[in-house]
């Protein structure tokens, strides 16, 4: 925010042709107030404008307008001296409406009276802070409401000629700053729009920027869901589809991974954390990492998944999160594979010389974080000479089929891709018409996450 240069008399933007008049605007965390009827918004006109206290409520607002009134604008006025209070007659805000004022004498009073309809406050920073000596900090009053209301517009009050203060005040936090003895009905009237404005563009500039960040953070998390294969030196065709489920536009909890062992030997992996959204989707990029530095290693079936589930065990929130996952080790020649089932779905395998089918899946074990000291047998399977392995997370399955409550299932994607490879397609069009077709079948886009890894071996 730019820093003022100390002046003579303080004029809001609006006054010089910086910024237009706000429109009629609504509370700091609310909707904008509905607007009186027209039939009461002249009612009275003729009456007497000079100020009087409302005893019931606190607001001070023109004679001969009801308390009951809405107006567009609440102002909170806190000042010791309500005798001295530099309220004039004829506060309106740019729709015609008068402003309703309303005093505390203190912070503990402005704090009662600090509601949501309460759209802008004027400070005097002549006001004691509690607490605090006048050794001590000289803004220290506009600190505190500051803090007491972050989302509320704040214009400072100080004596003429004491302009640096002014600027401090705005340097600190406020929108504007006013002198006491320069007051008038117009110019506080405009002061107190072009504060509420200004803490709303503030704001809207906060939001988006908060917003970029954790735009950057969902981004660097998706990077770790979504890693890059290491598979130097295999034959193997490798090819890969993500997509989130509705209402999450980056992030999920699947994951998967793909390395190649200097002996040869290729590991695939994909998973699912229960659950949706960037804490699931951090404990899925935990568990990736570790699975391929685990890999890496030499670990693998049981052991690996064993220790897989400590790490799941101590970094999830909550003892009730838990994972599915599905590891398959390809053999050196590519021929035969071992596959270790933990609560998850089994892969398909498609063959030249056979239809499309799943591997089997009888040994599936619990998945990780549900049973300690679980066991999750290893299975050998024979792939043969040439073969595409699809490995999938069950959002591929579980979309609804058509508007009734049935389901795509297991059967239902086995068909699908069948169909798909005899019409040729393969690689990233096989998976990516895979899940255009379940998410036309669901209606829509799907309400679980979708991950989707191909292997191919062509002689």
């Amino acid at each position: 925010m730019p820093v003022p240069v100390p002046r003579q008399r303080a004029i809001p933007a609006v006054e010089c042709g910086q910024a237009q008049a706000a429109p009629a605007v609504g509370g700091p965390s609310k909707e904008e107030a509905p607007r009186t009827d027209d039939r009461n918004d002249h009612r009275d006109e003729a009456k007497s404008p000079t100020v009087g206290d409302d005893a019931a409520s606190g607001d001070r607002v023109p004679h001969g307008v009801s308390a009951a009134a809405h107006t567009n604008l609440t102002l909170l006025l806190i000042e010791d001296d309500p005798t001295a209070a530099p309220i004039v007659p004829g506060l309106l805000d740019s729709a015609g409406k008068p402003i309703r004022v309303r005093t505390a004498r203190n912070l503990t009073e402005a704090g009662r009276l600090l509601t949501d309809d309460v759209h802008c406050i004027l400070l005097d920073l002549a006001l004691p802070a509690p607490g605090r000596t006048a050794d001590d900090d000289e803004l220290a009053v506009l600190r505190h409401v500051l803090e007491l209301a972050p989302r509320h517009a704040v214009l400072a009050l100080t004596a003429s000629g004491d302009a640096e203060r002014g600027a401090q005040a705005v340097r600190v936090g406020a929108q504007d700053y006013l002198f006491r003895d320069e007051l008038d009905g117009r110019l506080l009237s405009r002061a107190i729009r072009y504060a509420v404005e200004r803490k709303r563009s503030d704001t809207a500039e906060r939001r988006l920027a908060e917003g970029k960040l954790r735009a950057q953070e969902n981004a660097r998390l998706e990077r770790g869901l979504l890693p890059t294969p290491l598979l130097e030196g295999s034959p193997l065709r490798f090819a890969a589809r993500y997509r989130p489920g509705r209402s999450r536009a980056l992030l999920g909890g699947d994951f998967y991974d793909t390395v190649r062992t200097p002996d040869g030997t290729v590991h695939a992996m994909i998973g699912d954390v229960c659950g949706h959204g960037p804490d699931e989707a951090a404990l899925g990029v935990e568990l990736r990492i570790a699975w391929r530095a685990l890999t890496l290693a030499g670990l693998c079936g049981d052991e690996l998944l064993n220790t897989l589930q400590q790490v799941l065990e101590h970094e999830r929130d909550d003892d009730e999160i838990f994972a599915t996952l599905c590891t398959v080790d390809i053999a050196p020649d590519g021929r035969r594979a071992g596959l270790c089932l933990a609560g998850h779905p089994a892969p398909l395998i498609a063959r030249p010389d056979r239809p499309a089918r799943l591997l089997p899946y009888d040994n599936n074990g619990p998945a990780l974080g549900l049973l300690p000291g679980a066991r999750w047998p290893r299975m050998q399977v024979e792939l043969g000479a040439q073969w595409s392995l699809m490995l999938y997370t069950d959002g591929l399955i579980e979309g609804r089929v058509g508007e009734g409550r049935e389901r795509l299932g297991q059967d239902g994607m086995v068909e699908m891709i069948r169909r798909q490879l005899a019409s040729g397609l393969q690689g990233e069009d096989l998976l990516r018409a895979a899940v255009n077709e379940v998410r036309e079948l669901n209606g829509g886009e799907l309400t679980d996450d979708v991950a989707v890894v191909l292997l191919d071996r062509v002689p």
